[in-house]
């Protein structure tokens, strides 16, 4: 059986995390390494001075041994609680000195003590001094080094993730500037104030929110230039086509002229699809909101079509859109299953949801990963590529959700989910204002049928 690998939670990845433990680390790392030595150094000289001042009192006791007077208090021969250690040092002639527990005047109680002995006739000659003052010097030491080693610790921590704060505050607004941008908005800046004044020193985060801003503004003039090439291009091809539309309406009956009269129909049709792309990259389009029954519209779009769709409505529903631009979308997305795909097509209603499906090969990959493209086509002479970027356009402006996936048995599905209507209306969808203000989809002068081929 295969073992699962932990995994950390995912707010474990942010930099303020990462920062805070560093910090952490690295500051009790410092703390640690200087109350050692503080601890090192305080420790010694305090032991020094116990042992020259136990040492001090032994030359007293062995001067008084030596002259057979009374030995003072704290010391003796072979005295108990003598550590055996430095007892075996002065049985061999040599001085030393150890720390161990001893009794203390007046009531006899041991405690710690700092014991110096030394050689008399084969016996030990010990002295011992109170080291419980020296004790507890060390141990308040070791209380104060570690309590300030918290507090510097708290402090630095605090000031850091204070710093660290602040530069993450820049970076994730960077990254929602960015995101706003990739959404279409591209009037969104970061502006960090830092950038605005060229003499003050900038930091690696105002150095990516100038190159951010930078980018946006020339993405911005590009895109602009393009629309507005775009929109003069369908413009200006507006009045030689009415003139083009009116020569051919002149030429004898015949097969040439109805060839001629053909392609001046499909450069009229690619000349509104321009100029309808224009304003939807412009964002300029304004939404005429109504309820409807989300049923009978796309009957009716299916039956502008002239072509040859199977209908089935399931749960019904109402929805709040624009219907003109509704209409649009389905008809544009029932025409290019007929144009690219294969029959049956089936317009499926269910709720909210309208599915177009046919049996064909099914939406090309470039399609699938990264949404419909604008003159691309895998079918020589069968679009420009522009019907579904239209339908995926317009969807967006009515709030609408277009997604493209291939069917399970095989060919092309399309499925448009529409913000439902959850209001109280007791009139008929279709008649409440604003239902009928759309025009029917037969008599859209862009044509709702125009669509863009997602298979060979």
């Amino acid at each position: 059986m295969r073992r699962r690998r932990f995994r950390p939670p995912s707010w474990t990845a942010s930099l303020t995390w990462k920062s805070a433990v560093f910090l952490t680390v690295m500051c009790c790392t410092l703390a640690a390494l200087l109350g050692l030595l503080v601890h090192t150094a305080v420790t010694r000289q305090v032991v020094e001075q116990a042992r020259e001042k136990t040492l001090s009192k032994l030359e007293v006791v062995t001067d008084a041994y030596e002259a057979g007077e009374p030995l003072p208090p704290g010391s003796g021969v072979d005295p108990p609680g003598l550590p055996g250690s430095l007892r075996a040092l002065a049985a061999g002639g040599e001085r030393g000195t150890v720390v161990a527990d001893a009794p203390h005047p007046p009531d006899g109680r041991p405690g710690p003590a700092m014991w110096a002995a030394g050689p008399a006739d084969g016996r030990a000659l010990a002295a011992w001094t109170d080291y419980g003052h020296s004790a507890r010097t060390i141990a308040g030491l070791d209380r104060a080094i570690i309590g300030s080693s918290l507090l510097a610790v708290a402090v630095t921590l605090l000031a850091g993730l204070f710093a660290v704060g602040r530069v993450t505050r820049r970076l994730h607004q960077s990254a929602r500037v960015a995101r706003r941008i990739s959404a279409g908005d591209l009037d969104a800046r970061v502006a960090d104030p830092r950038t605005t004044r060229p003499v003050r020193a900038q930091d690696e985060v105002a150095i990516v929110a100038g190159a951010l801003d930078t980018m946006a503004s020339t993405l911005q003039r590009k895109l602009q230039t393009e629309q507005r090439f775009t929109a003069d291009v369908a413009h200006e091809l507006r009045t030689p086509l009415t003139g083009l539309t009116a020569a051919a309406e002149l030429l004898p009956p015949g097969r040439p002229a109805e060839l001629v009269r053909d392609r001046v129909q499909a450069m009229r049709a690619l000349t509104e699809d321009l100029l309808e792309i224009s304003r939807l990259d412009a964002r300029t389009e304004r939404v005429d909101l109504a309820v409807h029954d989300l049923g009978p519209v796309a009957e009716r779009v299916v039956r502008a079509s002239g072509a040859p769709t199977e209908v089935r409505v399931g749960r019904a529903a109402r929805v709040e859109t624009d219907r003109r631009r509704l209409e649009r979308v389905i008809g544009n997305l029932v025409a290019n299953a007929h144009r690219h795909g294969a029959p049956p097509v089936v317009l499926e209603v269910d709720g909210p949801v309208v599915s177009v499906r046919d049996h064909g090969p099914g939406f090309p990959s470039y399609l699938l990963d990264g949404g419909p493209q604008r003159f691309r086509t895998d079918g020589a002479g069968k679009g420009h590529g522009l019907g579904l970027t239209i339908a995926l356009g317009q969807a967006e402006v009515i709030g609408a959700r277009l997604e493209f996936a291939g069917a399970p048995d095989g060919g092309a599905l399309a499925r448009l989910t529409l913000p439902e209507y959850v209001g109280s209306d007791d009139g008929d969808g279709e008649g409440n204002p604003g239902g009928g203000r759309g025009p029917d989809c037969g008599d859209d002068p862009d044509g709702p049928t125009r669509g863009a081929p997602h298979a060979p």
